[in-house]
């Protein structure tokens, strides 16, 4: 299975999709149908996310392997140092390996909701960078490692210079690519490409795109993680957001102009946060046109 820096090397835009553990047996057996029909429009990669704390990541691991073994995609999996040892990380990786994946999304992650104080201690890794610098120290380049990216910088790092330099050094300590957290204006996505590349980072910065299905959840999730929502999206959605069927045929709408903007301008590809549904990722993509 390619590791996705190789995919990148032999085209200049991509398509992604992500999907996160579903929590009971009939969420899986949903979502193994999801994946064979997305899986037909030859996306390069599909990610699958961690819940907070690592409580899905049997799942997680369990879901991406079956991508590659039933689908033959290249998956991304995610993994978070929150809760986990150094050792346990270790063994977390080897799994990883044992199960045929080569690319591993590296984050910090959130912690679980029964203990929201979670503070790393000495047998943990504190950022993003360490577990990077461990994954590459031990299994050197073995995997493709992506890490987030936060065009409105991160929700704790207001210094938006600053924020950049925090992804120069994941990059630095071992990361091969970046995947966005999802943003509504797409010159704060060009935006953030130039504070990188004024501390010199080159790599790959994929765009990450939520259709917008449910307005008011989009607004409190935005809030949550001080995302901005323009009074485009504002003037677009605020007059339907009782109804149903207009907002989703709006939000098909919003996305594939934002994302065709994007392409259009140079951005390397489209990863889709999917929500697990089909539609409307497959509206979206069959109407987008990619560079080869």
């Amino acid at each position: 299975m390619k590791k996705i820096p190789d995919i990148f090397k032999e085209k200049a835009q991509t398509l992604s999709f992500e999907f996160f553990p579903p929590k009971t047996e009939q969420g899986f057996t949903n979502l193994k149908e999801t994946v064979k029909e997305l899986a037909e429009l030859k996306p390069d990669f599909i990610s699958c996310t961690y819940g907070a704390g690592g409580g899905n990541r049997d799942k997680t691991l369990d879901i991406a392997q079956m991508i590659q073994d039933q689908h033959h995609i290249p998956a991304l999996a995610h993994l978070t140092c929150v809760l986990n040892t150094r050792e346990q990380i270790r063994q977390i990786v080897e799994d990883i390996k044992k199960r045929g994946i080569c690319n591993i999304l590296a984050l910090r992650g959130d912690p679980p909701q029964d203990q929201p104080n979670w503070e790393p201690g000495p047998e943990n890794f504190y950022f993003a960078k360490d577990l990077c610098y461990f994954i590459r120290d031990n299994w050197d380049e073995y995997f493709g490692i992506g890490v987030a990216g936060f065009p409105e910088g991160h929700p704790r790092c207001p210094d938006l210079d600053l924020d950049a330099s925090y992804l120069k050094r994941k990059i630095l300590a071992g990361a091969d690519f970046v995947i966005t957290q999802l943003f509504l204006d797409n010159q704060d996505y060009f935006a953030y490409l130039k504070r990188l590349k004024s501390v010199r980072t080159t790599a790959r910065v994929l765009p990450g795109i939520l259709p917008i299905t449910n307005y008011e959840s989009l607004i409190k999730f935005c809030a949550k993680d001080k995302i901005r929502v323009p009074e485009k999206v504002k003037n677009i959605f605020e007059p339907i957001k009782n109804n149903a069927e207009a907002t989703l045929k709006a939000g098909i709408q919003f996305a594939v102009e934002q994302c065709q903007e994007l392409l259009n301008q140079g951005a390397p590809g489209i990863h889709l946060y999917t929500l697990n549904k089909v539609h409307p990722a497959k509206e979206i993509v069959e109407q987008l046109k990619f560079t080869s």
